[in-house]
């Protein structure tokens, strides 16, 4: 799914009176025939275990669920480090992820079927009646019509499934006569008009109060949208109309599948990430099964299960065989261009292709799941929580993980289809590190940084859709859940909708004849079941023996490019030119540029630029060395700023009620005590006096041996140190005075020196954005004693053990990866330079290497390019510091400056450069902008 968490698979099998003949039955049945099959592979778990592991999931919702109703009910969602409700307009914007809140109670509605799942009946019933009562579909508010039709159209009609499911038992939702199908439907009307285009696509928003392009609406001018969000309609549009008999749903949503399926790339069978919705050009031309196509996959395969029609299973079978064929790297999943398929787009990967493995489970591939799926869990391992983003080489790329659950999902559907409990092992992990890592007092907060363990002030109502959902059933048993799960099929939110809607009225089932598939390798086309001899021959130990080269996968992967030299070495061929040995007056060189589709341009002032034009290399492994050439100019260029960049810091709340729960992004020093060099420094903390600390404190005695809060402004951060430090404090938090400033929406800040020496500075200082610092201040009104951790990264959370020491530090963790590198993938990491850290909101824009000129300059004389440029940058090791605010923040002082200011300030080698392509980084800054 493009940004929710995006519940793919099918917990199905064909109920009695679905009168399905033998090939529209297959999908829905292969799990269940699977499902048999146990390897052992690990040491089966007791039931006891199993049971306790189920409780302490159903205790984890209760705690999230819970203080969502106290806290934030009726707000779209809870903010679970403030303890308050998400208010769309009231808080500051996030962009494209606000999409999401329509002022309709969204955890609430996205949670009804869960609340069934989990055997909480009683809990169901008030929850429908708050809907009823409480939630209005008539906001004036612009809303994501994916998100919405995921979210509230899906998570409504999964509630109406389970009522008149319970309604039928005769216990519970008597009274229920339909309510919640008439509100599902009261909002498809509304996001009808959505589909008022020349193609059918529909707009990427609407206003569920105006519609589109009226004056007051505020959408409609929108061009383009993601795959995904175009193709993830079918399951929840044909379930409203064959729930209503109103058949206009399902015919918009299969006039748009209808389309992408036109539009797809006929030489390759595949589909880019984006599309305008007039003229059905693809605006973005990467193709993989992540962010802004996934859930368009899932759907074709899910439909054809749902709604009987062949013609989706041959249209999913035939992008699986694309898929297969040119994105599969196991165990790595890479995009490539639609229309050069053999060549990579991007060598890193986002975390919602996690739902791949699910679905490949329904498909009935077995291997390549197992095989990404045990990827994914070794980068789970070393990280905690899956990155958002993270390179081929499994550095992290994008640091934030908003506890998406499309990994307990798959690992849900490789149990049911394997039934070996090492799958179950994994699954405890996933509860470990969830109440290890992300549970705080209000519920669970979003990691804002794997890393240092930091959070971010929100919990996703997908969370409590699907993740709860998928841990449960991992664990129970049959008799633990009061329906049968068979009877449903999960839509990508995880709601259930039942298959008897496949024989309910069927009015719209007429075969595509107009589509042209391409004559496919019988293999891929499994018209019937699997047997489960073929998925795990005569083995018992199948999926063990499938997993164990992989175990160690993400430590001793041996880099791509070392590879490649060493081949060419062995071959007698010459190696590809590696950017350090580069001389623009080697003619010999300017050769071997050619051949990679570099090419030189003599600038006025002396300086030699670089641009690359895949397209115009000898070959795509040639057009490779170029890409890695042009990467590796660019980390050079930079290599002199990231020296000074510093990672982020971590200032976590140790003291009772919190226990380290809480973990606040900080802004590091460029003087004082290195954190990550030196063991956390621990205290209490108190109110300097003077607030801003710009003179000799007035209360010494309070400051004495604790962690002084001083406040930013009036005088230098190195002034502030001196004067806490000689009133004898530990250490100090700069707390900004920009009111409603926020890590959550400002790049990291970092405090620079005053000029001068600062080596008499002893103390670690750390700063603080108004929002995080709030926290603090809240915790000491409340609890006059606060005691915190400065640290480069956050400690163990369990009251148990808080005071032990982590064994490694930032530092040991970059040079591990550093030594690493020796034997891990190379990667062509490309990342606008404006952001190099925080993902995209919507669907990252980034740009193919057949279409996008990447450039750079160099010095004509100089053989190492320390002022290389390009239109990208590299990330390295995962750095999360934003290049533009830490040049920025080498020269900034407390009297000018504040945490979004712009750089400019002080003259660096790169910025002569970056003069000459403001014109084109502008124009990358506007292509980076998605739809996720």
């Amino acid at each position: 799914m493009s940004e929710a968490g995006g519940g793919r698979g099918c917990g199905c099998r064909v109920p009695q009176r679905a009168s399905w003949s033998p090939v529209a039955a297959t999908a829905a049945l292969c799990l269940v025939l699977a499902t048999s099959v146990c390897t052992a592979g690990a040491a089966p778990m007791s039931r006891e275990e199993k049971q306790k592991l189920g409780n302490q999931v159903l205790e984890m919702f209760d705690h999230a669920y819970g203080n969502y109703m106290e806290h934030a009910y009726p707000a779209d969602e809870l903010m679970p480090l403030t303890c308050r409700g998400r208010v769309r307009g009231q808080e500051p914007s996030r962009g494209d992820v606000d999409d999401a809140l329509g002022k309709f109670s969204l955890t609430l509605i996205d949670s009804l079927d869960t609340l069934v799942v989990l055997n909480k009946t009683k809990e169901f019933e008030d929850a429908v009646r708050k809907v009823l009562r409480d939630v209005n579909l008539d906001n004036d508010v612009v809303v994501s019509v994916f998100e919405t039709n995921i979210r509230v159209l899906g998570g409504l009609l999964g509630g109406h499934s389970l009522a008149i499911m319970l309604k039928e038992k005769g216990e519970y939702m008597q009274w229920y006569n339909d309510e919640l199908l008439q509100m599902a439907k009261q909002l498809g009307y509304k996001l009808l008009p959505a589909f008022n285009t020349t193609s059918g696509l529909p707009y990427p928003r609407i206003n569920l109060k105006f519609g589109i392009r009226k004056p007051e609406a505020r959408t409609g001018t929108e061009t383009d949208t993601c795959t995904a969000c175009a193709g993830t309609l079918i399951l929840e549009f044909a379930a409203l109309s064959r729930f209503t008999g109103a058949t206009i749903f399902e015919e918009y949503a299969r006039k748009a599948l209808d389309f992408l399926w036109e539009k797809r790339q006929r030489s390759s069978n595949l589909v880019g990430v984006t599309i305008n919705i007039h003229t059905g050009d693809w605006v973005r031309k990467d193709s993989g099964v992540g962010a802004g196509i996934d859930s368009y996959y899932e759907y074709l395969l899910k439909a054809y299960v749902l709604l009987g029609d062949d013609s989706f299973l041959e249209r999913f079978n035939t992008h699986y065989d694309a898929i297969m064929r040119y994105i599969s790297q196991p165990p790595l999943l890479l995009d490539v261009h639609i229309h050069k398929p053999m060549l990579n787009a991007r060598t890193w990967m986002d975390a919602l292709l996690a739902f791949f493995p699910g679905l490949q489970v329904l498909k009935g591939d077995i291997r390549p799941a197992i095989e990404t799926h045990e990827m994914l869990y070794q980068v789970i391992k070393k990280h905690n929580f899956l990155p958002e983003a993270f390179t081929t080489d499994f550095r992290v790329h994008w640091a934030q993980h908003p506890l998406r659950p499309e990994f307990a999902e798959s690992t849900y559907f490789l149990y049911k289809a394997t039934g070996d409990p090492y799958y179950l092992e994994v699954g405890k992990t996933l509860i470990e590190n969830l109440n290890k890592y992300a549970r705080v007092p209000c519920g669970f907060a979003a990691m804002k940084d794997v890393r240092t363990g930091s959070h971010e002030d929100r919990m996703d109502s997908f969370f409590l859709a699907e993740m709860f959902k998928y841990l449960y059933l991992l664990f129970a048993d049959k008799e633990d859940i009061i329906f049968d799960i068979e009877d449903y099929i999960f839509t990508t939110e995880a709601h259930l909708l039942p298959l008897w809607l496949s024989t309910t009225n069927r009015s719209i089932s007429k075969k595509n004849t107009t589509s042209e598939y391409t004559e496919l390798d019988d293999s891929n086309f499994d018209w019937t079941c699997p047997n489960t001899q073929i998925l795990f021959p005569n083995d018992p130990l199948y999926a063990q023996s499938i997993r164990e080269p992989l175990k160690n996968v993400v430590d001793k992967s041996c880099p791509r490019g070392i590879i490649r030299v060493e081949e060419s070495l062995r071959s007698g061929a010459q190696p590809p030119l590696r950017a350090r040995d580069f001389m623009a007056t080697n003619p010999e060189h300017l050769e071997i540029l050619k051949k990679m589709g570099v090419s030189l341009i003599h600038l006025k002032d002396g300086r030699v630029q670089l641009v690359q034009h895949a397209i115009q290399a000898a070959s795509s492994i040639d057009a490779e060395d170029g890409l890695r050439f042009m990467q590796e100019m660019i980390e050079l260029s930079s290599q002199q700023q990231k020296e000074q960049q510093l990672p982020p810091r971590a200032v976590q709340i140790i003291s009772h009620p919190f226990f380290g729960r809480v973990v606040l992004t900080a802004g590091p020093a460029q003087f004082g005590l290195d954190l990550s060099k030196h063991k956390e420094t621990r205290g209490f903390v108190a109110s300097s006096k003077p607030y801003n600390g710009c003179s000799e404190l007035t209360n010494p005695e309070a400051v004495m041996g604790k962690i002084a809060l001083i406040q930013r402004g009036q005088c230098m951060f190195a002034e502030k140190a001196r004067n806490i430090q000689n009133a004898g404090a530990i250490g100090g938090i700069v707390i900004d005075d920009n009111e409603g400033s926020s890590s959550d929406t400002a790049p990291l800040f970092q405090m620079a020196g005053d000029g001068k020496d600062t080596d008499d500075i002893k103390i670690p200082m750390l700063f603080l954005f108004s929002k995080e610092g709030s926290i603090i201040l809240d915790a000491i009104r409340e609890h006059e004693e606060v005691e915190v951790l400065l640290s480069d990264k956050a400690r163990d959370r369990d009251p148990e053990v808080e005071n032990e020491d982590q064994p490694s530090s930032e530092n040991d963790s970059q040079n591990q990866s550093a030594e690493q590198m020796l034997s891990l993938p190379q990667t062509v990491d490309l990342v606008d330079q404006e952001t190099p850290e925080k993902p995209p909101e919507s669907d990252s824009e980034s740009p193919s290497p057949a279409d996008t000129e990447e450039a750079a300059s160099v010095a004509p004389s100089e053989q190492v390019p320390s002022s290389t440029e390009s239109h990208e940058t590299a990330s390295l090791d995962g750095e999360c510091a934003d290049l533009d605010n830490q040049l920025q923040e080498q020269s900034e002082t407390e009297e000018d400056s504040s945490p979004n200011a712009s750089c400019g300030t002080k003259a660096q080698p790169i910025d002569s450069i970056l003069a000459d392509w403001n014109e084109d980084i502008e124009a990358f800054e506007m292509m980076e902008k998605d739809e996720l």
